[in-house]
C-alpha cells in the first residue's frame, strides 16, 4: 500500500487490475482525469465487432505498442500480457473487491447498458451477460487473484502498488490531491 500522502503523485503509467465488475474502467477514467493522463481500455483494443477477439500475435504487438507510450492509465486483466505491462508501469492499482460486490456490479452494468456498448468497449460489442463470464467473476478470487498477487510481489520496488479492498478506497483515491 502506498505510504505517501498523495498516492500516485508523479506517476505516468498506471495499471488498473481487478475482477470483472470491480470498477476498473470507471477508476481508470477517474484517474486519467485526476492525473491528466490518457486512458487505455484494453477491451477496446482486444475485441472487435461481434465480440471477435484479436488473434494472439496481433494482440501481443498491440499491447507492446500501447505499453510503450510515455503516459497512460491502462485497465484490463489479460494475464498473458501482464508481465509486459508490469515492466512498463510505475504504479499498479489492484481492485481486490469481494466477489459479491463484483457480481452485483456486473448485473447492474448489464441492466444499464443492455443492447448497447459501454464507453469502454468497441462498437458492435453490446453489453452481454453469459454464464462463462459470471463463472469467471465468481472464480476470480481463487483462480486469478493469486496470480495477480504473485505478479504484484514481483513488481519492481520502484512501482507504487495500491491494493484497494473497498469502493470507498477507490473514491478516496480519486479525491486525493
Amino acid at each position: 500500500m502506498s505510504v505517501c500522502n498523495t498516492p500516485l503523485a508523479g506517476c505516468r503509467r498506471v495499471l488498473v487490475l481487478g475482477s470483472g465488475g470491480s470498477g476498473k474502467s470507471t477508476l481508470a477514467r477517474g484517474l486519467g482525469d485526476r492525473l491528466g493522463l490518457p486512458v487505455i481500455h484494453l477491451d477496446i483494443h482486444y475485441w472487435s465487432f461481434g465480440w471477435k477477439p484479436t488473434p494472439e500475435p496481433e494482440w501481443n504487438q498491440r499491447v507492446s505498442h500501447l505499453a510503450a507510450q510515455d503516459a497512460w492509465v491502462m485497465d484490463g486483466n489479460f494475464s498473458g500480457s501482464l508481465p509486459l505491462r508490469l515492466s512498463r508501469c510505475d504504479a499498479i492499482v489492484f481492485l481486490d473487491l469481494p466477489r459479491s460486490v463484483c457480481l452485483r456490479s456486473v448485473l447492474w452494468r448489464w441492466l444499464r447498458y443492455r443492447q448497447r456498448a459501454r464507453p469502454d468497449m468497441p462498437e458492435g460489442c453490446p453489453e452481454k451477460l453469459d454464464l462463462e463470464f459470471l463463472r469467471w467473476v465468481w472464480h476470480f478470487p481463487e483462480r486469478s487473484r493469486p496470480k495477480v498477487l504473485a505478479a504484484l510481489e514481483q513488481a519492481s520496488p520502484r512501482v507504487e502498488v495500491l491494493r484497494l479492498t473497498r469502493r470507498t478506497q477507490a473514491r478516496a483515491l480519486l479525491g486525493a490531491r
